[in-house]
């Protein structure tokens, strides 16, 4: 896999690439458990996400009662702190066909695309929980970023507009995602290194079926809209954040201090 080649049209999408002072803060031995918690934290957001989208617009009643189900267990240990990595890894996968609701505008295009991502996701944090376990790292909650909030919040409210708004969220969060793996990976041990580079296909191709399905859901170009929402995540990368997360900004000197 040659990654300048895969990183390419990630740089040509993003409006700014991560500032130095959030990698030198990220590389720090006592933050690291912090971003593999963060990290954590996003695999399950991600794959959230991508099944609301689905139950919301796409999918019939007993599709969404199954998706729920398959992302239960996930949930509850991150919110019940109930079950452990070798549950987890005994955790029911889903086996049913997952079918549109016969109303739905949109195709089986976006169920299959969200059904993979899930599946990834959610695969990815059982990784993550894996190296954690090793390393002796245990889970604890942590308070959320405002990068997610910080993007969400301009999301128009009627559709399909609003729709196509978070699908191209969903593709600046992947893209942002693989450009900071790529970024950090050099700067962290073998094992970590390997794992991080080993993510970006995966996410590479989750920021182009998102902004595919905007597309062809939004049936006009929508150039404009996504530097929209380009400009507004490059600001929140680029300006100072008191918080330090995986996609938080640039650390302030006030978190600098603390």
């Amino acid at each position: 896999m040659n990654n300048n080649n895969l990183l390419d049209p990630i740089l040509n999408f993003l409006h700014c690439q991560t500032p130095d002072k959030w990698i030198a803060e990220a590389q720090k031995p006592s933050n690291l458990p912090l971003i593999l918690i963060d990290h954590l934290l996003c695999e399950l957001k991600a794959a959230q996400s991508a099944m609301f989208l689905i139950r919301k617009y796409a999918v019939d009643a007993q599709s969404a009662q199954a998706l729920l189900e398959w992302l239960k267990p996930f949930e509850e240990f991150v919110y019940k702190k109930s079950g452990d990595l070798q549950s987890l890894g005994k955790a029911e996968k889903l086996t049913k066909s997952i079918l549109p609701k016969s109303n739905s505008p949109y195709g089986q295009d976006l169920i299959d695309k969200m059904v993979l991502l899930i599946k990834e996701e959610l695969h990815h944090f059982y990784q993550v929980l894996e190296i954690m376990t090793e390393r002796n790292i245990p889970y604890q909650n942590i308070r959320a970023g405002r990068y997610a909030k910080g993007l969400l919040k301009h999301v128009k409210t009627y559709e399909p507009d609003a729709l196509v708004d978070k699908l191209i969220i969903g593709a600046y969060i992947e893209a942002r995602s693989c450009e900071r793996f790529a970024k950090l990976a050099p700067f962290l041990d073998e094992q970590l290194n390997k794992f991080y580079v080993s993510l970006l296909r995966s996410e590479a191709r989750h920021y182009q079926d998102y902004l595919e399905l905007a597309r062809q859901i939004a049936g006009k170009d929508i150039t404009e809209r996504v530097r929209y929402f380009g400009e507004i995540e490059a600001q929140l990368i680029l300006s100072e954040d008191d918080d330090f997360k995986f996609h938080s900004g640039t650390p302030s000197d006030n978190y600098q201090s603390k």
